[in-house]
């Protein structure tokens, strides 16, 4: 069996390190000209992406840069200078939606490898065939792909690179092909500035065409999330996708998620991957961990069954569940302090989750103590003390200072309360 890739988000440069620290293999982010990440886009310069470029590579690991926007023809000559931007950077490929964008990158960068984006939809082998032909490395196949499918093009095209989304937020369209947000914000999805309005409850409304009666349908509280797709996790299925041998790369959506969704995602699809090779492949163990963010409900999607087989893609009554955790402080990245996220009182367990391959070791003095057995680490806190040495009877999100640590503990580490309870 061949490992498959590890794609997450990055957002900025702390979801960035997270993604990288936590077990991704690569990361796929850009600042926000001519990307469908402009929201979170704004966080990059040009200057601190060439720096994320930087770092990213210093740890020995990948970086794809978005440049999969809709560009118009007067966008075209900044849209040049945008390329030869950043190929200047040296990133490891560009990821882009149109064959026209492609052939622009190679002629002005042929020495940047071509990821296609999901937003091409390519779902057959006569597809996938014309982008090879243009130069395209990697397709990020269409959502609405199969397994068998996948099977179908990598048998023709062997060389070609595939990746398949595993887990993130699914929209109401066909892979992106959505004018809901344009018509009812001017937000246009296809050029990176999508409102969600997929998300929003709805009232629906019947009117007699005769008279021009208008009537309220009434309705219960749940089925006015009309639109609202739950999200994709396909952690259960890791092992067949890798066995299957035609799946290079797994990606984890997350354009405008936060910093614990994306640590938490790149560790637990970490630890699926490395469990398939391990012989001990627990998909209940990852479904809990992944229920410790905030999502819309579940689906397996479309790649391992097909889109008319599946009866369980939306989520009418509510446009977000509140995870089954809840993330109270993260390790700055000495090491030495925390910073709070909710609120955090002595003498109460936390659970520590921490950077893949890091170890925690206990302690007990006057801050607080660590505990550690074969389930994992917390720790409880004796006195909550900022790092100027004011005494706190309890630290809230809204306080920017740093916290003392008993000891130090692996750098961009979380303190949650969720899955393991410690009395």
């Amino acid at each position: 069996m061949k490992r498959p890739e590890l794609l997450c988000p990055a957002g900025n440069m702390e979801k960035l390190k997270l993604a990288l620290s936590y077990g991704a293999d690569a990361v796929y982010g850009g600042v926000s000209h001519f990307s469908l990440r402009i929201r979170s886009g704004k966080e990059f310069t040009y200057e601190s992406f060439e720096e994320a470029i930087k770092y990213t590579h210093a740890m020995g690991k990948k970086i794809y840069v978005t440049i999969n926007g809709f560009p118009f023809n007067s966008q075209i000559p900044l849209l040049q200078k945008h390329i030869e931007k950043m190929a200047a950077m040296k990133p490891d490929a560009f990821i882009m939606a149109t064959p026209g964008v492609v052939r622009l990158s190679k002629q002005l960068a042929p020495q940047i490898p071509i990821h296609l984006s999901t937003q091409a939809n390519v779902l057959n082998y006569l597809d996938a065939m014309h982008y090879w032909d243009l130069g395209v490395k990697r397709i990020v196949a269409a959502r609405e792909v199969s397994l068998k499918d996948l099977a179908g093009i990598k048998e023709r095209l062997p060389d070609l690179e595939l990746e398949a989304f595993v887990h993130g937020s699914m929209c109401f369209a066909y892979s992106g092909r959505c004018l809901i947000s344009a018509l009812q914000s001017g937000r246009v999805p296809n050029r990176g500035s999508c409102a969600n309005d997929c998300r929003f409850p709805y009232t629906l409304y019947a009117q007699n065409e005769e008279n021009g009666t208008l009537f309220r349908i009434e309705e219960d509280d749940a089925g006015t999330h009309i639109m609202n797709a739950k999200d994709l996790n396909l952690s259960a299925h890791v092992d067949e996708i890798i066995k299957s041998g035609v799946v290079d790369a797994l990606k984890v959506e997350g354009r405008t998620k936060s910093p614990y969704y994306v640590a938490l995602t790149a560790r637990t699809y970490r630890r699926a991957i490395d469990d398939v090779f391990l012989g001990k492949f627990n998909p209940e163990l990852y479904d809990n961990e992944l229920k410790t963010t905030k999502y819309r409900g579940f689906t397996e999607g479309y790649l391992i069954q097909r889109p008319f087989e599946r009866h369980d893609t939306q989520n009418t009554a509510e446009p977000i569940i509140d995870g089954i955790g809840q993330v109270h402080g993260i390790v700055d990245e000495s090491g030495e302090y925390f910073y709070a996220k909710d609120i955090v009182k002595p003498h109460i367990w936390y659970e520590i989750m921490a950077p893949k391959d890091t170890k925690i070791s206990p302690i007990s003095n006057e801050v607080g103590e660590i505990y550690v057995d074969e389930k994992g680490a917390w720790v409880r806190f004796g006195v909550i003390k900022t790092q100027s040495g004011k005494e706190l009877d309890a630290v809230h999100s809204g306080n920017t200072n740093g916290i003392c640590l008993p000891a130090f503990l692996p750098p961009l580490s979380f303190l949650r309360q969720s899955l393991h309870v410690k009395a």
